[in-house]
């Protein structure tokens, strides 16, 4: 084989020596890469919120608000590290602990009160991708005083400038610390739109492992599942890259080899770190390739249902969508996937067999769920539907999607999800 390959000329490669993700790229079609946020990545990167402190206050920012739910941010000891550099460097603080998941806009507005009243200059947020969505949405909203966040998240005006944002993440599956993205739910329209703004990218994230070992075995399920989501979708979405493809291998691995063991042992931190940085990654992943079906479909389940876990209802689409979509970009799906079934060659008429495996890998780690156990049924499926088409952003999740946009797809999906395959 390395004698061969020494004597191939450049014109003696074929479709076959490609790699099998290769043959669904356009190399005219010019992609947009994106890398903007300031990592702090490791066990014990918390103690980076002093050089984090030392560098706000160079910039002339005295006063912030800390973003949080209620207990997690002191509990795992994160708060410790950073009110102990806020005060060495006299800045004054003052907490939201109220954000909870799925957070809602009448949460983001009465902390932009507090916020404003107090005279905060930033945002720190700490916890999982709740506290930095909203921490960004009033990080928008105290550059735009008069604006609220229905009228952000309905897309009302188109903000280009944000107070600095500073997360910590406490969970490994959002990517929120990585990105431009944030999500908040409008309750009275059971909207859950997505909004994408350069100006939302963190200044700073920490990323450190050993703030994650208290995470409950469903939260560390659920938020695992959720960056596997985040690149399967940007790995075949319409403006998929070859660096979306390429973080989509590596995440999938990732998950698929450390989940088990934080399943068996919450508090290995080697564990914790590896899928700490999967998720970190599957952020800059779906920065770059966007999302389709599975985030534009889960979004009006955990807006009708505020306590479904948006992991959780990701898991159960998941493998409708693979089966939906396999057709479109089985050479990709098939390499990215190849840790959950080697097997896969990337012929189309494998999209059952794909999906199931995911299916099976899924019920492995514990997540057994479809829609029918959380309450949902097929009556359900013409609501959902028109959520899908109704909920601003959603949309544009769709227009991305590699099967098309039609409502028979939407439809396709939510049934298929109802009962396992």
């Amino acid at each position: 084989m390395l004698a061969r390959l020494v004597c191939m000329g450049a014109g003696d490669f074929t479709e076959e020596s490609k790699q099998m993700f290769e043959k669904d790229l356009n190399i005219h079609d010019i992609k947009e890469i994106r890398t903007r946020t300031t990592v702090y990545f490791g066990v014990g990167a918390i103690q980076k919120i002093a050089d984090i402190a030392k560098d706000l206050k160079g910039r002339g920012i005295n006063k912030v608000i800390v973003m949080s739910g209620r207990n997690a941010y002191k509990s795992t000891g994160a708060w410790d590290y950073v009110e102990k550099a806020l005060k060495a460097e006299e800045i004054g603080y003052i907490n939201f602990d109220k954000v909870t998941p799925n957070p809602t806009t009448h949460h983001v507005d009465e902390a932009v009160k507090m916020a404003r009243d107090f005279g905060a200059q930033a945002v720190i947020a700490i916890g999982g991708g709740s506290p930095t969505d909203a921490g960004k949405s009033v990080a928008i909203l105290l550059e735009y005083p008069g604006k609220t966040a229905s009228e952000l998240y309905e897309f009302a005006f188109t903000p280009t400038k944000a107070a600095p944002i500073v997360s910590i993440n406490l969970t490994h599956g959002t990517g929120t610390e990585t990105n431009r993205f944030a999500v908040v739910t409008v309750p009275e329209k059971d909207f859950k739109p997505a909004i994408a703004y350069d100006c939302i990218y963190p200044l700073y994230a920490i990323d450190d492992p050993q703030l994650m070992v208290k995470l409950s075995p469903n939260q560390s399920r659920y938020v695992s599942v959720d960056a596997v989501n985040h690149v399967v979708e940007a790995a075949t979405t319409k403006v998929m890259s070859p660096y979306s493809i390429t973080l989509a291998r590596e995440v999938i691995s990732l998950v698929h080899k450390y989940l088990p063991r934080v399943n068996a042992n919450p508090e290995d931190l080697e564990a914790r770190y590896y899928l700490a940085y999967a998720a970190m990654i599957a952020g800059v992943s779906f920065d770059n390739g966007l999302l389709h079906y599975t985030h534009a479909l889960e979004h009006p389940l955990s807006a009708v249902k505020h306590e479904l876990a948006h992991g959780l209802g990701l898991a159960m689409l998941l493998p409708a969508v693979i089966k939906t979509i396999y057709k479109d970009r089985a050479h990709v799906l098939a390499e990215i996937l190849k840790p959950i079934n080697p097997d896969l060659d990337g012929d189309p008429s494998e999209a059952y067999q794909a999906a199931k495996s995911v299916q099976d890998w899924l019920f492995s780690i514990g997540i057994t769920s479809k829609l029918e156990d959380e309450g949902f049924t097929a009556d359900d499926v013409e609501k959902l539907t028109n959520l899908v088409y109704t909920t601003p952003s959603l949309s544009g999740l769709l227009e991305v999607g590699p099967s098309g946009s039609g409502r028979d797809i939407v439809e396709g999906i939510y049934r298929d999800s109802i009962k396992p395959l």
